[in-house]
This record gives C-alpha cells, structure tokens and sequence, in this order.
C-alpha cells in the first residue's frame, strides 16, 4: 500500500510549504501530494480560497499578485510555494499528486510539467493530477494522455466507480468516510486503483490495508510507514 505524503508531510511541517516538501522525503513517502492554484498565471501551492485559514494573510487568494503572496508567512516563516519551486526543490526524488483546486489551473500546469521533463529530467510517470473538478481531469486526460489521472470524490456513488471509468482514469481518490469494500471491488474490476485521503489514524489505516485499497493519503508518512511496514518505492513506480 502506497504512503502519500498529505500536502507534503503536514503533519510535522507547515502544510504545502517547501519544509512539509523537504520532511516528506526524509520521511520516505512514496509520493508527496500537493494542491495548486493559479495566481497571474502561474501555479501556486495553497489549498483554501482564502488566506487565513494557513497564511498570516486576510481575504481571497483571488486578490494577491504573485508579489505579496510571496511576502506572507504560511507558518514557521515559510512561504507559499510555487509549483517550479517544489518541483526544483524534490529534483525528481519522489512521485508527485497534483490535485486541481482552481478553474484555470490546466494550461500553466500542462506548460509546467513539459518544462520540468525538459530541464529537471521528471518523467511523465512520476505525476498524478487529481481534481474533485472532473472536467478539468478529462482536459488534462485529451492533451496528455501519458499522464495519469485520479478522480477525486467525497461520497459513495450509486454506481460506485463507473464515474472514474468514464473519465479514463488510472485511480479513483476516496475519502475515507466513503470507502467501502464494494467500492473497491468494483474499482479493481475495472482496472482503477483506489487511493483514500486522508488516513492518519491506526484503526484506519488497518482497515484500509484489509480493504485491499492501493495507496493512503496520509499527514504522517512515517507513522503509516511504521504500522504497515514495506519499503518505498523508485520515482516513476506508483500512479499505473
């Protein structure tokens, strides 16, 4: 079962901050999964709308310029970071989840990832782009379809996982309130993994491993890697 580093190790860092990046490596996690948003169109790493929930900052994202993002304090001095900056930051050392929060994440992230082959030597295996934005998913799926995609969902639908066949997706992502062992089964059916944010408890993470789920999303890679035991595996091994 793969352990993915929740907004990098946020457990023990600032969450989505090169620090939470940094500590989710020295942790061994498998892949580390971030949240991107675009900001003057370039990708920024935050996950809420608005500022106060993680940053020093007050309001909308929607109403900073790169500039003063960068002068906010996201926690224990760290700033927000872009995506180049993690990506230059990790240098190819881990997998990566890139989960879609905004509505026009699609084309920085396509040009960033072709950037990053070319000058940082990442692979088209070692991402995973997510998004409870479907749509922006079957986007990404028609301009890359080397890519892997992973379907977000915060519910048990009546179909179970036919919503993930029907993006073309390589993983169904469950929140954990959600999974069941029949959504699982029917996702292995169909050829998807299924991977369940966000998994921190020792109860939970043992059932998981009974329900035969793929991968956890977890804010303590090291806390699950030590009740599951396992090794973590070579960059490009995790999204097919």
């Amino acid at each position: 079962m793969l352990i993915i580093a929740h907004r990098g190790a946020s457990g023990h860092a600032p969450e989505n901050t090169l620090a939470a990046m940094d500590k989710a490596l020295a942790l061994g996690a498998d892949a580390i999964e971030l949240d991107l948003q675009c900001v003057e169109g370039t990708l920024v790493v935050l996950h809420d709308r608005y500022l106060h929930k993680t940053t020093n900052g007050k309001g909308p994202l929607s109403a900073q310029t790169l500039a003063s993002l960068a002068q906010l304090d996201a926690g224990e001095g760290e700033r927000v970071p872009t995506l180049w900056q993690v990506l230059e930051r990790v240098a190819g050392r881990c997998d990566f989840n890139l989960e879609l929060k905004g509505h026009d994440t699609v084309e920085p992230l396509l040009a960033i990832l072709q950037r990053a082959e070319k000058e940082l030597g990442y692979r088209p295996e070692q991402f995973q782009i997510s998004s409870f934005h479907h749509p922006l998913l079957a986007r990404v799926k028609a301009a890359r379809p080397d890519l892997a995609i992973g379907a977000l969902i915060a519910s048990l639908p009546q179909d179970y996982a036919a919503f993930g066949s029907a993006l073309g997706a390589d993983s169904i992502n469950v929140d954990v309130d959600f999974v069941n062992q029949a959504l699982v089964d029917d996702a292995h059916r169909r050829g998807l993994k299924v991977f369940v944010y966000t998994v921190d408890q020792p109860e939970d993470i043992r059932a998981m491993a009974t329900l035969g789920v793929d991968g956890i999303f977890s804010n303590y890679p090291d806390h699950s890697r030590q009740l599951l035991g396992g090794h973590t595996l070579p960059p490009g091994q995790c999204w097919r």
